[in-house]
């Protein structure tokens, strides 16, 4: 039997959609097993899709309806045009956090002197999509970068994504920024996406993220701000007078995380900041 790209992709639109799933996932695992673009894939809809590849095709995009993420059958996301190797270990990188990078660099701009020498650090890096990304994208400045996990099977993600994409990084085993204050270090920029899904809003996630995502990556406490007040006490311990902070945060939960900021720096101007699609998802503090 032979199908055409149109065919598989009309069958997985189908199936997934009988399934509850994302219609979508099916076009974003075709164009990888035939390795190529979506405006190739689409201007192809008539040729045959190779035996083999219909059948790991089918296979794939049943998992998917069977819970399994897209990802972690490819095993890569797209995160900042790079494509980050992904598992049950790691947060898949979501576009919210490519907003953070993007906004965090231009502050920086803002902020500090072009060309002068920086430490930052991405804490909770998971699969290193912050640090990675920083690393890679601010050729402004001669940036250090430190990556935090406390799950050593995240830094492994995370060091490997970072030597296949040519960016030095150095990677910290522990909780939050407690091996930096232990090795007194100081930082001039710290970029982080807590857990901050409250425990109560459990039931209502779907089965592809609470079945297959880190719970450590996830949830931040019943109101999902456990976090947040940890990174309070430990903040003022680690940056310098010169500083820049950027947290993401869960749509609403902008002002509250501001407010603690302004409470742990005063002197300090603290935003929230909208995404793409109105929503409140970042915060940044940086000195005056």
């Amino acid at each position: 039997m032979t199908v055409t790209v149109f065919e598989a992709l009309k069958w997985a639109s189908s199936f997934l959609n009988e399934h509850k799933r994302d219609e979508n996932a099916g076009e974003i695992y075709l164009r990888h097993l035939l390795d190529c673009s979506r405006s190739q894939l689409l201007a192809e809809q008539r040729a045959e899709v190779p035996r083999g590849i219909w059948e790991e095709f089918q296979e794939g995009v049943r998992k998917h309806a069977d819970g399994v993420p897209i990802q972690h059958i490819i095993g890569f996301e797209e995160f900042y045009s790079r494509s980050f190797k992904v598992n049950e270990h790691v947060l898949i990188p979501r576009p919210e956090t490519e907003e953070l990078i993007y906004y965090g660099l231009e502050k920086m701009k803002l902020l500090f002197a072009k060309g002068l020498s920086l430490k930052a650090a991405d804490i909770g890096t998971g699969s290193g999509a912050i640090a990675v990304t920083l690393k890679l994208e601010s050729s402004d400045w001669p940036l250090e970068v430190l990556a935090v996990d406390i799950s050593e099977e995240a830094l492994s993600v995370a060091n490997e994504n970072s030597q296949r994409l040519g960016a030095e990084i150095e990677c910290y085993q522990g909780d939050l920024l407690q091996p930096l204050i232990e090795k007194d270090l100081k930082l001039d920029l710290m970029l982080s996406n807590p857990p901050y899904i409250p425990l109560t809003d459990r039931l209502s996630l779907s089965d592809v993220v609470v079945d297959h995502e880190p719970q450590l990556a996830l949830f931040g406490g019943e109101d999902g701000y456990d976090l947040y007040k940890r990174f309070m006490l430990q903040l003022p311990l680690v940056m310098n007078d010169m500083f820049l902070i950027g947290f993401e945060v869960g749509a609403g939960q902008g002002e509250t995380v501001a407010d603690m900021l302004r409470e742990t720096f005063p002197d300090a101007k603290t935003e929230v900041v909208m995404d793409i699609n109105g929503k409140d998802r970042m915060v940044f503090c940086c000195s005056e």
